[in-house]
């Protein structure tokens, strides 16, 4: 019998999924849910599109994709997986072949839209490659590019027409005996996106890749990504995500990462609660929390940070976190170490002071982790 939660109202069950490698990251089955992004550089300038990667790992990507739609893409391809320190995706479209070459390259998934990618013996083809290669697939379905007979059939995209494209795909995988592939029914419409992906997530054992397509700009696109995937990660579906921004792909990065915090499925460096700011704020509630989120985005470390313009709920806030601060007057501040008052600082001083112990407590933790680490390892 499992242990009883202390908060069963934060408990997601997980939807069962099989696993399959891309690269070195495992997706699916009890795996973490990992994070993706794409690059926006032309592929065919190897040493501008590495670094943005760089910039993309730093931000925590767990895989990043990268487009391929020339020749010359797939020939920069062997010099950016090298380069990189986490899985390369090769995105394909419409030319089969450059699925060929990105396999031969190196990439260790290739994502391939059934509805452009051409006839079944290109997509056996591409199995061929994949199979020989090493590298696993993702079937990438979307609304704005369905087959045409799908779209004489049900007269528009709808959840029924996307999951059928994604099983006659799947169908094809499976009868050539190739099975390490992922699968993602995605459209801009929200509503369109969860229903397909609730749909397929009751037909198929596979693991899912989550994502609102073409969802905006950063506020606008983070709010469709946020209700979409998260209304889904709540439900326990979904094995990877990307969040599709018009914005630098490390953004996405960062905004996948607040949709897994939110939920509690999944956090890495500094999760900061803060107030929306009133008249009673000591101090300036909205250029501090602006300050220290850009000052400790080189933290790793899980943790958690409040930031409280008073003590209407700032002492409430600071002991549920590893670091608080709540206004006090005349420019004077109390701070919080695990929840317990502890000492004031100064205006002047309170950004810098705080980054100082941020990453103490960082430190603190990872040398706690590095010491635990034998016995974790001598238990398995």
């Amino acid at each position: 019998m499992a242990p009883m939660s202390l908060r069963p109202w934060r408990d997601i069950e997980r939807r069962q999924s099989r696993q399959i490698m891309v690269g070195s990251v495992p997706v699916g089955g009890d795996a973490p849910i990992s994070v993706q992004t794409m690059t926006n550089t032309p592929t065919e300038d190897a040493a501008a599109t590495i670094d943005q990667i760089r910039r993309c790992e730093e931000a925590g990507a767990d895989i990043i994709r990268v487009s391929c739609p020339t020749q010359d893409a797939t020939a920069s391809l062997r010099e950016i997986v090298r380069a990189a320190r986490v899985p390369i995706v090769a995105d394909i479209h419409f030319h089969y072949k450059r699925a060929l070459e990105a396999a031969d390259a190196g990439a260790a998934c290739l994502r391939i839209n059934p509805g452009n990618i051409g006839s079944e013996e290109r997509v056996r083809e591409v199995i061929s490659a994949a199979r020989a290669n090493g590298c696993a697939i993702r079937i990438g379905v979307n609304a704005g590019s369905l087959e045409k007979d799908l779209l004489e059939k049900y007269g528009e995209p709808c959840p029924e027409a996307l999951v059928e494209s994604a099983l006659d795909h799947i169908r094809i995988l499976e009868d050539h005996g190739f099975r390490e592939y992922k699968v993602a029914v995605k459209a801009s419409d929200v509503f369109l996106a969860v229903a397909a992906y609730q749909q397929l997530a009751s037909q198929v054992d596979c693991p899912l890749h989550l994502g609102i397509t073409e969802a905006g700009g950063l506020i606008g696109g983070t709010v469709k990504s946020s209700i979409g995937m998260g209304n889904l990660l709540w439900a326990g579906i979904g094995d990877t995500i990307r969040v599709s921004l018009s914005a630098e792909p490390e953004e996405e990065v960062r905004v996948g990462y607040e949709i897994l915090k939110a939920l509690g499925i999944r956090s890495r460096g500094v999760r900061v609660v803060s107030c929306p700011s009133c008249a009673r704020q000591g101090f300036d509630v909205i250029r501090t929390v602006e300050a220290l989120e850009s000052r400790l985005q080189h933290i790793k470390t899980p943790m958690s940070l409040s930031v409280l313009g008073c003590v209407v709920n700032g002492p409430g806030e600071a002991r549920e976190t590893d670091i608080g601060i709540t206004g006090g007057g005349n420019g004077k501040h109390m701070v919080y170490l695990s929840g317990v008052t502890d000492h004031h600082v100064q205006d002047a001083d309170m950004i810098e002071h705080i980054v100082r112990l941020v990453e103490a407590k960082a430190a603190e933790l990872e040398a706690a982790a590095a010491e635990l680490q034998p016995a974790l390892d001598a238990a398995e």
